[in-house]
């Protein structure tokens, strides 16, 4: 099958960059196992550096085309719906049959759009040509503007409108949890054309067995959090927490790359913000940003935390505590979106209310001071990511949704692809 995947806001390309997030992880370790698949795949990014070529091979079985729309620069996300025309009518070009884009017949046989903006670039490319257009949102605006402070935007004016209109036109919406079902619902979507598939973990790299980060401080239990340094990633609440935990320190992994100028992570807003917060709380000798790093890094960064904290204020898949749970650490969480469905409470991690830097520290105290309930979660994390994470799982669920939307297998076998019971869940990490 030609898969047809368009990121034009996350590139495989900017992993391990100051603004990686979760969107460049998915969108990489998913077209590598749909290769693995033996599928023909491309993933479609805006052209950002004009050093790079137009086609990259990425994986065995995908390669990366770089399409020009706007200006050849980094923009941030939600800066590029401007542009997302052209986007669409440049892929809708390279589909021809005399084309250049994925091979003979004209095009992919399947289009999966990554967020909003690359899924309305998805319906653009298929207006005259159709094609099956499948969608991952990776985030909602409606979802977003009821958990995050009114002086954070959740995107363009338009997006909750642009994107009820997407789901209404789209073969089939991925959701990657019940909780993001459930707000699809309130948007209009009909559950008939939702389908549920988690994201997954890549098993060979993060392992609980492997080398782990330096300790600069023996003495201290580490808490480790991961993500780009923005507000709505909740560090801040960390750092608050951090007070009340004594013995522990707090190691922030992400934001810029040490390796190129500025070197120095306090040129960052959020990192100097952090520091300053710490610094107010009396942290600031237990608090370490270390910025950005490779994905083979990040795995030795878990290895070396007894925890991992994770306080976004809104998080729609929950991928970073899977990937701590797949290398074996217990994880202290906001109950909130994937994250509440990916951790189960006491048996995995613990779960809190979101917003309460109180109850944070309260699980983080009584967590690293139990070593065995610690060894525990351990255990049970590395048996669940197992059993239910990976992405050749997520590929192959996957697999089955775009068979059903070309027509190659009737929709009772996309049905396997929902997620089972909690119970179900819980009988496999006992």
């Amino acid at each position: 099958m030609r898969i047809a995947l368009v990121s034009a806001q996350a590139s495989p390309l900017g992993l391990g960059g100051p603004t990686a997030g979760g969107r460049h992880t998915h969108v990489a370790a998913l077209a590598k196992a749909l290769g693995a698949l033996s599928h023909e795949v491309t993933v479609y990014v805006r052209r950002e550096d004009k050093s790079l070529p137009e086609t990259l091979p990425f994986a065995p079985g995908v390669t990366i085309e770089q399409v020009s729309a706007g200006p050849v620069q980094p923009l941030p996300a939600d800066d590029q719906l401007p542009f997302m025309g052209d986007f669409g009518r440049a892929l809708a070009e390279r589909w021809k049959p005399d084309g250049h884009g994925s091979g003979p017949g004209g095009g992919p046989d399947v289009v999966h759009a990554h967020y909003w903006l690359s899924g309305l670039a998805a319906l653009t490319a298929t207006a005259d040509v159709r094609r099956p257009v499948v969608v991952t949102y990776h985030g909602l605006a409606a979802a977003a503007r009821r958990h995050l402070p009114v002086d954070h935007n959740a995107g363009p004016g338009p997006r909750a409108g642009m994107e009820r209109t997407l789901g209404s036109l789209a073969d089939r919406v991925v959701a990657q949890s019940e909780d993001e079902v459930a707000d699809l619902g309130r948007m209009g979507i009909r559950r008939a054309v939702t389908v549920i598939v988690p994201p997954g973990v890549d098993p060979e790299t993060f392992t609980p067995s492997g080398p782990a980060a330096d300790h600069r401080r023996p003495g201290l239990r580490r808490i480790l959090s991961v993500g780009p340094l923005v507000p709505r990633k909740g560090f801040g609440d960390l750092v608050e927490a951090l007070r009340r935990v004594p013995g522990a320190e707090l190691v922030i992994v992400g934001g810029p790359d040490p390796a190129r100028p500025p070197r120095d992570i306090d040129a960052d807003p959020e990192a100097r913000r952090l520091l300053q917060l710490a610094d107010t709380h009396g942290v600031a000798d237990r608090v370490r940003i270390v910025g950005a790093v490779t994905q083979e890094e990040l795995a030795g960064w878990y290895r070396s935390a007894d925890v991992l904290a994770c306080a976004p204020w809104y998080e729609p898949s929950g991928l970073t505590p899977l990937e701590a749970m797949s290398c074996g650490v217990p994880v202290v969480a906001y109950e909130i979106g994937g994250i509440g469905e990916s951790v189960i409470d006491n048996v995995t991690g613990v779960l809190v209310p979101p917003r309460d830097p109180n109850a944070l520290a309260g699980a983080l105290r009584g967590l690293l001071g139990d070593e065995v309930r610690r060894m525990s979660f351990a255990s049970a994390a590395i048996d669940r990511v197992r059993s239910r994470y990976t992405w050749e799982r997520t590929a192959s669920e996957l697999e089955r949704v775009y068979r059903t939307v070309t027509g190659a297998t009737d929709a009772a076998d996309e049905s396997g692809s929902d997620t089972g019971s909690d119970e179900d869940e819980l009988s496999e990490v006992s």
